[in-house]
């Protein structure tokens, strides 16, 4: 199998888009770990074999530092990590104090930094990549949302640093995602006609499915993504329709729009 041998850990990897990304790995033939301060309701698998899991908080440097350690001692290697934990609640600036969004921020920022320095001795070693799973929310405004933004925009220039001090040895590229259909995609959308009416404002008409974002993550950790490092791979279904195409006109006589 293309990833057969190697060893990939997958942080917030229990549930949503990081078992999403667990399972594509899996099915990849790739050893995966996935980490999350709770276990999964039930084992992620896929391809008759199960990823193992480890309780952590990544927000506390020394227990990440021992988790990595103790994944490099079990397996013997580590070849990629993907810096997938993250969220926040819905909460306008005004309605929070700064405690509280710089806590967004150390989530979505400061803990994959942390992950990544903890598994860099590992990966260099074996030549490994970093993927980091950004958001859209980094590339435009995010109101509600706007630390979580902040923070996104954040890891994707951290990545592409990280590309370049770390190469050549280590590749660090980044997914930039859209909306994804999770299983916690009726708390943000409501029923399956909500879903389906925020789906059809992106261009390819739908929600981006878990798996669709992991065969993307595997692509960048294989060998196929060999030259590629410090990119940004733009996972949105073709974006979002700009909002002046709705409230313009178009001569169709003339071609103009006005």
């Amino acid at each position: 199998m293309e990833l057969g041998g190697r060893v990939v850990v997958v942080t917030g990897g229990t549930r949503g888009v990081g078992a999403g990304i667990a399972r594509s790995f899996l099915a990849a033939g790739a050893e995966v770990v996935v980490c999350a301060r709770r276990p999964p309701r039930e084992p992620v698998a896929a391809a008759g074999r199960a990823a193992s899991f480890t309780a952590l908080d990544l927000r506390d440097p020394a227990a990440v530092r021992d988790f990595f350690a103790a994944v490099a001692a079990r397996h013997g290697r580590l070849d990629c990590l993907v810096n997938n934990a993250g969220g926040t609640p819905y909460r306008l600036l005004g309605e929070g104090e700064a405690e509280r969004h710089a806590r967004v921020v150390e989530l979505n920022l400061l803990a994959p930094l942390t992950a990544s320095l903890a598994a860099y001795p590992w990966l260099r070693e074996s030549r490994g990549s970093v993927v980091m799973i950004g958001s859209v929310s980094g590339t435009r405004p995010s109101p509600g949302t706007a630390a979580y933004g902040a923070a996104k925009a954040g890891l994707e220039n951290l990545a592409r640093s990280m590309a370049v001090e770390w190469a050549p040895r280590v590749r660090v590229n980044s997914l930039v995602l859209g909306m994804v259909r999770t299983e916690l995609a009726h708390l943000h959308y409501g029923d399956e006609a909500g879903i389906a009416a925020v789906g059809a404002t992106v261009p390819l008409g739908r929600l981006a499915e878990p798996s669709e974002v992991g065969e993307a993550a595997v692509f960048l950790a294989s060998d196929r993504a060999g030259y590629v490092s410090g990119a940004s791979l733009l996972l949105h279904g073709g974006g979002e329709r700009p909002a002046f195409l709705d409230a313009a006109t178009v001569n169709q006589d003339e071609g103009e729009l006005r």
